[in-house]
């Protein structure tokens, strides 16, 4: 098995997994990754194919679950972002004896929107994965640049997300088409039902990709979970609001690990 590459930050047996979203790398976490190791022993991953854990094609959603947790720390909080929160959520669900908890950041069981789901359309998601082949890194900037739509620093938020992408290898288009396909086609809302693990789900209150009107219908869906709305946030409250971002993870821990 080709090795994943991974940062470990911080001491203790408090661990802390944190898996990055579409077309980014571990380095995302950089601007709060000071803050949080003071709390957990951090290990921040760059998934399959992307950043530096390269070598890798195209995989499933269950392919990169298995890929991820058969090289991470035994027992940890896994917290995912966007399509980080998938992963982790699939780990949550086929290993659950390796997750002490679950935080998802926004991100949602399903992407794409359909007839009463919020969501991203499906045609959006189709014409990112046509452009990739046309202008790869003008459609992952054209991405990335919807994520900090609406907040009062999106264009400083833009930049920092834009220099963590070029900052690391890019992931290859396969790479990038693949990750797109589970994005338009993963569908985890039944399976999340009555998961048995304490579960916090973060959002951005101005997020284009996940609206916040998916919030109270998974509140209804999901009523052992618990949810939290960033207010001015947009699809990476980590950036935009980091000080509150790093104490719903502290807080949720303290009841995880009391």
């Amino acid at each position: 098995m080709k090795a994943l590459h991974r940062e470990t930050i911080g001491h203790g047996d408090r661990h802390l997994v944190l898996l990055h979203g579409w077309g980014l790398n571990a380095g995302v976490w950089h601007c709060i990754s000071d803050r949080l190791s003071a709390h957990f022993c951090l290990h921040l991953v760059d998934l399959p194919g992307y950043g530096r854990s390269q070598g890798y094609p195209a995989m499933t959603l269950d392919e990169m679950a298995a890929t991820v947790v058969a090289q991470a720390p035994e027992q940890a909080i896994w917290l995912g972002w966007s399509l980080g929160g998938l992963v982790a959520s699939q780990i949550a669900l086929d290993f659950p004896q390796r997750v002490s908890g679950l935080i998802s950041v926004a991100s949602s069981p399903r992407f794409s929107a359909e007839d009463s789901w919020p969501g991203i359309k499906s045609e959006t998601l189709s014409a990112f994965q046509q452009q990739l082949s046309e202008d790869f890194q003008r459609t992952v900037e054209r991405f990335l640049a919807l994520q900090t739509l609406g907040t009062e620093s999106a264009r400083q938020d833009a930049r920092a997300l834009k220099s963590v992408v070029f900052e690391r290898p890019m992931p290859a288009v396969e790479v990038l088409n693949g990750g797109l396909e589970i994005l338009k086609t993963a569908d985890l809302r039944q399976a999340l039902v009555g998961l048995p693990l304490p579960f916090l789900r973060l959002y951005g209150a101005l997020d284009g990709l996940v609206p916040r009107k998916i919030v109270p219908l998974l509140d209804g869906r999901w009523p052992d979970s618990r949810s939290h709305i960033i207010a001015r946030a947009a699809h990476a409250p980590f950036i935009s609001h980091p000080a509150e971002f790093c104490q719903q993870i502290i807080d949720f821990s303290d009841a995880v690990w009391p």
